[in-house]
């Protein structure tokens, strides 16, 4: 064999060789991109999941698997428990999003979830360890919804469901939704039992990295309370100029913030 051919040879082979070695190296500089999380939304109190429509659209549009399961709305701890084991029939990271009372209720749901990555509070409350809905939402001045404000209906044994009244509705809850919308949301409104109003919250799972859309115009949560809520848990926060239902009148502003948190 010729000087030259043998030298053509071993750089083919090591050509070849190079090729197999650095692949795995290629892949590893490049690592293919997973699934999306799931997301997961909770309505609160006074709703329904159907005001998630509108997000879970745009959600689902960008690629994101989508669930918002019925909150019980029955007390803190039955709620959370529910959810938990909603959570625990889900495959693969988690991104837990909450309105409202529905903030009560993933901050307990989710400790000690290791699938969940990040919980995105819109408009929610976001108890640390012992605080109640009820002290949290009188902790700063603003909030309209008060006695004056439901129409108490007793059920079962001893126990009592909360409503807002229709003439409140729209004023109090979704002030910047067209009255038309409002009058079917009012209609087809879930109580909560009051036994949530009062019964201390658990250990936070907002130590998970967490978002915060603040409702700088919220009449059933001050802003001011959101945004005390918010940078005691070190929340990533934006703000938009809108009732308390953010999702349903910013659903844009609300979606690009989840997807922020899914990122």
């Amino acid at each position: 064999m010729t000087t030259s051919r043998r030298t053509l040879l071993a750089g083919s082979a090591a050509i070849a060789t190079g090729s197999v070695l650095s692949a795995p190296a290629a892949q590893a500089q490049t690592p293919a991109k997973g699934p999306n999380p799931t997301v997961v939304l909770v309505h609160g109190a006074f709703a329904d999941a159907s005001g998630w429509n509108d997000v879970a659209h745009r959600l689902v549009r960008d690629g994101y698997p989508v669930i918002a399961p019925a909150n019980p709305l029955r007390s803190v701890s039955t709620d959370s428990a529910y959810l938990a084991d909603v959570l625990a029939t889900l495959e693969g990271p988690v991104v837990l999003v909450a309105h409202s009372y529905g903030g009560m209720v993933i901050t307990n749901a989710a400790t000690g979830n290791p699938h969940v990555t990040a919980l995105v509070y819109v408009a929610a409350f976001m108890p640390d360890h012992g605080e109640t809905l009820l002290g949290l939402q009188t902790q700063y001045p603003g909030s309209l919804l008060n006695e004056a404000a439901l129409d108490f209906r007793p059920y079962g044994d001893g126990l009592v469901d909360g409503y807002i009244k229709k003439e409140a509705f729209r004023d109090v809850f979704a002030a910047d939704v067209p009255r038309r919308t409002t009058e079917l949301m009012w209609a087809g409104q879930r109580p909560a039992d009051t036994r949530t109003l009062g019964e201390p919250s658990g250990a936070p799972a907002w130590r998970t990295p967490s978002w915060y859309l603040v409702a700088r115009d919220d009449r059933v949560l001050p802003a001011t309370a959101q945004r005390f809520m918010a940078q005691r848990a070190g929340a990533q926060v934006r703000e938009v100029s809108t009732s308390h239902v953010a999702m349903i009148s910013q659903p844009a502003a609300t979606a690009d913030l989840i997807k922020r948190a899914a990122r």
